[in-house]
């Protein structure tokens, strides 16, 4: 597993895209999407609710990601196969126990264990729910949220079968530090590290190909791998690629 450390959200969102894009293997998904593909990488932000909280490469700003959090922390209107509030904050769809439907809050179980076990290693909340997501072509991608008490802060750790670190992985970040916040405020202590783990980390290279430029600054700042820029053309280095 490659570890990456950065000062921010945003800044650790410019090293891993940089990473996958360079080092990266291509791939055709199930999906028949094109991809490229890196090993497992752990994300460490030391300071999460430091700056910048979005890199200024990314597509997805400040309203858009604040929006998302949002979404997640309240809950949306929209309607979707599955959402993250709901998996975190009410688990259990379609399942029950001795005939009573299944309503977990499993951000409320984290702060109440917290709350009476400090030193605690089973504040966790998962998402994954085998009755529904074994069927999804759209299934979650987050599937494990840990939060521990150490040195008086809140230190979150979160795990990702799967991640789209070009597109998703900004405003998925940015949205679950809030989380972070939310439950370090619930407890009355301050934010500690946050670790982000994506198990398959990519980058959809011809389907993002706009979102990639900025990033890429026409070979200036990443030198992307002979596929990915053979396939976007834009710059003279595609040209030897």
């Amino acid at each position: 597993m490659r570890v990456i450390r950065a000062p921010s959200i945003g800044r650790a969102h410019e090293q891993v895209v940089k990473m996958i894009l360079e080092k990266g293997r291509v791939l055709q998904t199930e999906d028949d999407e094109a991809t490229v593909e890196f090993e497992e990488v752990a994300l460490q932000i030391d300071t999460p609710l430091a700056g910048p909280l979005v890199s200024p490469h990314s597509r997805f700003q400040q309203k858009f990601v604040e929006q998302y959090a949002t979404d997640l922390l309240h809950g949306s209107h929209s309607s979707f196969e599955y959402d993250y509030h709901g998996r975190l904050f009410d688990w259990g769809e379609r399942l029950f126990v001795d005939g009573v439907p299944v309503h977990v809050d499993q951000i409320e179980y984290i702060a109440t264990k917290l709350r009476q076990s400090p030193v605690s290693r089973r504040a966790i909340a998962i998402t994954w729910n085998p009755v529904i997501d074994e069927k999804l072509n759209d299934c979650p991608c987050l599937q494990l949220v840990q939060c521990v008490l150490r040195d008086g802060k809140l230190c979150m750790r979160v795990i990702f079968r799967s991640n789209d670190m070009l597109t998703a992985a900004g405003a998925n970040m940015y949205a679950l530090v809030q989380l972070q916040k939310s439950i370090a405020e619930r407890l009355g202590v301050e934010c500690g590290t946050y670790t982000h783990i994506s198990l398959v980390p990519h980058i959809y290279y011809l389907r993002d190909m706009h979102d990639i430029e900025p990033f890429c600054g026409r070979g200036d700042l990443i030198q992307p791998v002979q596929e990915v820029c053979r396939a976007c053309g834009r710059c003279p280095r595609a040209k030897t690629a």
